[in-house]
């Protein structure tokens, strides 16, 4: 198996709209992949494809050599899908929900109870068997949503958002099972967000953009590409400082980061900036402690594929 998802020119509209429009994405055995992009992107879309919940106007998609059109059940034996929205039934307790999907999905007898016990352990909710899921904080709601999908054992795992909404510590941890489900069960990942922390965990990346992947490669190759075009800037008065570095006409952009802004500059134009701004700052009335080339972020890198769209 060369690849354990292999989506191929996919289309999926909604009336008018293309949610998803020409994307091809390859996960081999053992990686995670990030599909990362702003709210409406096609994230969700992608993976409700994927997981053969919607249908695919055009184009293949196939899971471990199985085709999603030709062997749509057998394909979908193979994933563990977490939505966004918490899906399991509170009404029902921990072991309850994973006994119905481990039955759901096959296993029998004495067969589901020792997975879904291993499972709760991997997840840290051993002691809470019996305590209903609409009881369960929010972080905890997630990882039962995780152990549900891995009950079965699948190979493939598509997490949709998985840590919207949930706290640092809990979003940690989360990263913390994802990384040894990898390791551990040889699981391969398809995780969507919108953070770019998590974007930087991931082996590789695609950024979607209004249903189109606009950039792809590993999180160091994708912020390479602005390298020596990137500015730190720290002082104040903060208004005063972006207001005079963006009206200098090497610079493309500038955003905050915290207590700094970072400026992006055209190409090549990094001594240009760095010997005049000094002074056009110092004429502004503002003061600078910092103003460096730094090496871009993510974060730095998706900002400039977005600004490319905003004329398409």
């Amino acid at each position: 198996m060369t690849h354990a998802i292999l989506a191929d020119n996919l289309h999926k509209s909604f009336g008018p709209t293309r949610a998803v429009d020409g994307v091809s994405v390859s996960v081999p055995p053992g990686e995670i992949y990030g599909l990362v992009g702003p709210d409406g992107a096609g994230k969700t879309t992608m993976m409700r494809l994927l997981c053969g919940a919607l249908s695919i106007d055009a184009g293949h998609a196939a899971i471990c050599g199985y085709d999603l059109a030709k062997d749509t059940e057998v394909a979908r034996e193979q994933i563990g899908y977490l939505p966004q929205r918490f899906s399991l039934y509170g009404e029902l307790t921990v072991i309850e929900n994973l006994r119905f999907f481990a039955e759901v999905h096959g296993l029998r007898g004495a067969e589901w109870r020792p997975r879904a016990m291993e499972m709760l352990a991997f997840v840290g909710l051993a002691e809470f068997v019996d305590r209903r899921a609409e009881q369960l904080s929010g972080g905890m709601r997630q990882k039962l949503g995780l152990a549900a999908a891995l009950v079965h054992r699948p190979r493939v795992l598509l997490l949709d958002e998985p840590t919207g909404g949930v706290d640092p510590v809990t979003r940690q941890d989360f990263w913390q099972l994802i990384i040894r489900i990898v390791g551990g069960e040889g699981v391969s990942v398809l995780i969507s967000t919108p953070y770019m922390d998590e974007a930087a965990r991931c082996t590789r990346v695609g950024f979607i953009h209004r249903g189109r992947i606009l950039s792809e490669g590993t999180p160091g190759q994708i912020a390479h590409r602005l390298n020596g075009r990137v500015l730190e800037l720290v002082g104040g008065p903060r208004d005063a400082m972006r207001r005079t570095a963006a009206a200098d006409t090497d610079v493309e952009d500038v955003q905050v980061f915290g207590d700094r802004l970072h400026l992006r500059m055209r190409p090549g134009a990094a001594e240009r900036v760095l010997a005049r701004l000094p002074d056009a700052l110092q004429v502004a009335g503002a003061r600078v402690e910092r103003l460096r080339l730094i090496a871009p972020t993510l974060e730095d890198a998706f900002i400039a594929l977005l600004e490319t769209t905003k004329d398409d």
